[in-house]
């Protein structure tokens, strides 16, 4: 584990994440009976549990140390947690209304989805893609796979593994999967998933590298992926899970590509900082 430490880290992660998920697919199916709920949950915690683990192997209880400091980093300017809170998420909305279609039967926004959205987000920061995915994401993955790799082919590579580790969930209802579904999460839903996953990776690294490696600003732009498709999607219902995915890609895909045109593909990485 010493000698290998990303494949150990992403072998653990996977391993995890299948594992906790076989009975809740089951069940989807109809195979097993049974509320599996709580397995679903427990697999999430997938790439933190495997950071945890590879922390403690790789750099014993100084690195667990740091690693409880950067997820307490919160300073690290206005304007990053200006994006990370408020930015995020109007790029994703915009993404959304865009398509055609859908703002028909909009519900508007009233002031129980405004009291709403904090409790969703808080719920997401803790375990619905957050704390849960990036303290291994972007604890332990990003650092190592910039220096091994470089900044933009570290990124991409750890967005496809970041996006093929939730593939079980395309056999779900998670994901638009299950019963009567057929092939289409796998031929329509997932590539649309892989150009969100990797715009969105895109965007954390050059979030982690200008907030001098911040878990609490990578948790928190991860939640506010996460929480719209929640508090804020619902109010539309003529978008589907698709053309949510589809909205979320758009959103994030364009200044993602914008970031890596304008940083020639650095993505804000100064080899000092490893």
């Amino acid at each position: 584990m010493q000698r290998h430490p990303l494949f150990s880290y992403f072998s653990i992660a996977y391993a995890i994440k299948f594992i906790f998920l076989v009975p809740y697919t089951l069940a989807a199916w109809g195979i097993i009976s049974g509320d599996w709920g709580i397995a679903f949950i427990i697999a999430t915690f997938g790439p933190c549990l495997s950071g945890i683990i590879m922390i403690r192997v790789t750099e014993g209880n100084p690195g667990l140390s740091r690693l409880k400091s950067r997820v307490r980093q919160w300073r690290v300017g206005w304007k990053w947690l200006s994006f990370v809170f408020a930015g995020i998420p109007a790029l994703i909305m915009l993404g959304i209304v865009v398509q055609p279609g859908a703002l028909a039967g909009f519900l508007g926004v009233s002031a129980l989805v405004v009291a709403r959205y904090p409790l969703y987000y808080f719920g997401v920061w803790w375990g619905g893609g957050g704390v849960n995915e990036e303290i291994g994401w972007r604890g332990f993955a990003l650092p190592r796979m910039q220096l091994r790799y470089g900044p933009l082919w570290g990124t991409l590579f750890l967005g496809v593994v970041h996006c093929f580790w939730h593939l079980e969930e395309f056999l779900t209802p998670a994901q638009g999967g299950g019963p009567g579904t057929g092939w289409t999460p796998f031929v329509v839903t997932l590539p649309i998933f892989l150009l969100l996953v990797i715009s969105f990776t895109i965007i954390m690294t050059w979030l982690f590298n200008h907030t001098r490696g911040s878990l609490f600003a990578a948790i928190s732009a991860h939640a506010s992926v996460d929480t719209p498709q929640l508090a804020l999607i619902p109010l539309f219902p003529a978008v589907g899970v698709t053309s949510m995915l589809l909205g979320s890609a758009v959103g994030l895909g364009v200044p993602a590509l914008l970031i890596v045109i304008l940083t020639r593909g650095r993505l804000g990485y100064r080899p000092s900082q490893d």
